[in-house]
């Protein structure tokens, strides 16, 4: 895999990290009855699934770049 597409995909996996806490925060603010800061968390946790998938379909085109084609599992 080229550094380029190890590199989004490192980042991809810190987002959805992200997207994990705040859904956390989410939780806990539902359960604590303060709807507008579980809202607020749960909005910040699309973004991050949001830019996660970003970085993967980067990941897929320096794939495609370094090797012309996609890999097997995917083919």
């Amino acid at each position: 895999m080229s550094k380029q597409a190890a590199e989004h995909h490192h980042k991809a996996a810190e987002h959805h990290e992200h997207a994990a806490r705040h859904h956390k925060e989410a939780a806990k603010h539902h359960e604590a009855g303060k709807h507008e800061m579980a809202a607020h968390h749960a909005h910040l946790a699309r973004a991050h699934h949001e830019h996660a998938m970003h970085h993967g379909v980067e990941a897929a085109k320096a794939h495609l770049q370094d090797h012309g084609k996609a890999s097997p599992a995917h083919a």
